[in-house]
Parts: C-alpha cells; sequence; structure tokens
C-alpha cells in the first residue's frame, strides 16, 4: 500500500420548454474523465495522484488499500451533502412534505430556484440534493431534520464522530465555504460507506437522470442529471457525490463494484480533470488489490 503521502440549459419536456438555473458545480464538472487503460506507480511505489488528499477503502471491511495524506484536514464543498443525505435517510420518512421558507428560498450558487411554499417530499428532495447538487434543497432538508441549520450541523458533527470520523467540523448542510467546515480524505470516505448502506441512498447517488416536478400551478419538469460522470465512463461504478468549490478546489467521493467487491475513493482539492482521473486510478488500483487477507 503507498504512504500516506451561471450556464442555463434547455430542456424540452413534452410541449413545455424549461430553462434549469444556473449551476456553478455543474460548471466544474464539464472535462471529459479519459479511462485508464493500465497504470504504472511511481519510482516510490506511489500512484501518481494530483489530489492533495486520497484515499480508498474496501467497502466491506472499510480497510483502506492506499492512502495520501488521508488525514489531512481540507475543505469539502458539495461532497458534504453526503451527510446531509444519510441523515436524512436515517430519519425516516421519506414521503413526507417539507415547505420550502424564504431563507430556504435565499441560498445560492448551485440550486434549484425553489420558492417560499413550495412542498415536496423528502424523498424527491434527496433527487435534488444529490443529483443537481441544491444548495436551497440542503438547506431545507437540515432546517427541517433539526430545526435550524445550526442544530443540524451539529448533528452532522456528531453523527461524524459515531462513525468514527474524529477530524471532521460541518457548519452547514451544503458545503458552501466556511473555514470551520472541513473533513479528511478518510473521514470522508468513511462517511460515504456508511451512507452506501443505506438502499435508498445507493439508489439515488447511481440514479443519471431524474424529472424534478416544480411545486407551482405549471407543473414544470426540470430534467435533473447526476453531476458524477464517472457512472458513464468508469465500468461498475455505483455514486456517489462531486464538489467545487474556490477554496476547495476538485472533491470527488466515488465507489464502484466488481466481483463481488466494492471500494470507496475520495479526493479532495483535486483540478477539475485530474479529480477524475485520480478517482479512477484509486477505484482501479482498489479493486485489483483486496485487503491481505482476502488475496490468494
Amino acid at each position: 500500500m503507498g504512504a500516506a503521502k451561471k450556464r442555463s440549459r434547455i430542456v424540452i419536456k413534452g410541449d413545455r420548454i424549461v430553462k434549469t438555473p444556473a449551476d456553478p458545480d455543474a460548471e466544474q464538472d464539464t472535462a471529459s474523465p479519459r479511462v485508464p487503460k493500465e497504470f504504472h506507480l511511481l519510482a516510490d511505489g506511489e500512484l501518481p495522484l494530483k489530489a492533495d488528499g486520497a484515499i480508498v477503502l474496501d467497502g466491506y471491511s472499510g480497510k483502506p488499500l492506499y492512502e495520501k495524506n488521508a488525514d489531512l484536514p481540507l475543505f469539502p464543498a458539495s461532497t458534504t451533502k453526503v451527510m446531509t443525505a444519510l441523515l436524512v435517510i436515517e430519519e425516516g420518512n421519506l414521503d413526507q412534505d417539507v415547505e420550502i421558507t424564504a431563507e430556504d428560498a435565499k441560498v445560492g450558487e448551485s440550486s434549484l430556484g425553489v420558492k417560499a411554499g413550495e412542498r415536496y417530499s423528502r424523498r424527491q428532495m434527496l433527487y435534488g440534493l444529490m443529483l443537481k447538487s441544491a444548495n436551497d434543497v440542503a438547506h431545507a432538508l437540515g432546517r427541517d431534520n433539526a430545526g435550524t441549520v445550526e442544530a443540524f450541523a451539529e448533528k452532522m458533527t456528531r453523527r461524524a464522530r459515531e462513525l468514527g470520523a474524529k477530524n471532521t467540523s460541518f457548519r452547514n448542510p451544503h458545503g458552501l465555504h466556511d473555514p470551520d467546515h472541513y473533513t479528511t480524505a478518510r473521514d470522508l470516505a468513511t462517511i460515504a460507506r456508511a451512507a452506501m448502506e443505506q438502499p435508498f441512498f445507493r439508489t439515488v447517488v447511481s440514479t443519471q437522470k431524474f424529472p424534478w416536478v416544480r411545486d407551482n400551478p405549471k407543473a414544470e419538469v426540470y430534467e435533473l442529471t447526476n453531476h458524477n460522470r464517472l457512472l458513464t465512463r468508469f465500468e461498475g461504478c455505483t455514486g456517489v457525490k462531486t464538489g467545487f468549490t474556490n477554496p476547495a478546489q476538485g472533491t470527488l467521493v466515488s465507489a464502484a463494484i466488481r466481483e463481488h467487491r466494492e471500494v470507496i475513493s475520495t479526493v479532495m482539492h483535486d483540478g477539475r480533470l485530474e479529480k477524475w482521473e485520480d478517482s479512477m486510478l484509486l477505484l482501479t488500483y482498489g479493486l485489483d488489490h483486496p485487503p491481505a487477507q482476502e488475496a490468494n
């Protein structure tokens, strides 16, 4: 094992043409990753990763298979929403409606432009959260879950500790920058592993497209497209979540399953293109290198 070293888009739906809201997070994911045919370790036995922090875990045992600066605190950006989704799913009652408040609607950057008074089920909102990476939806889900966003952030950090993610501090449910909102590659992979134990979470993060029906008289339909390009570019990919802010740079949690083995990787503070390529290297390495006790 290596040493730890706003652009709008038009969607046509039947006889309706709907312009989707601007999406800065998606703007950072326009580069097309190249699927690695093979890879070579560097002379010192390391993978040629550009990410400042990275890890790949065995999905079933949780054992690290390769890591680089895995305990370095870094900003998670929208990969924060993995924990948001986990807490909402663990709470249950996913068909219960959430009414949008004016405070929810004010949250900007990547959003679905929800309006005060609109109502959506938690189930539908989870698709908006994880595919569109909607910050307004994240705010609404956090507030609905814990009463206030501040209380939800405390709940997020507490749940992280319970999972063994001890170098994590959450300040909001969406990942917009806060200097005290951070995690590590190891912690983020640990949180994602717990989330992937939830069947509905798996369903959401492996979904490539989802029709978001607006709660208004026109019932406008937006086609949400998953930002995770590895779903179509890497064989066996099962999720999970992309992220980008200027301080965080590229972040990506990804998972893949082949021949009854699943691995989960995380890259943090990576380049726009490199986050895809680094993740594919980690997934490939992890799938090719099972934990020692499982080796033949």
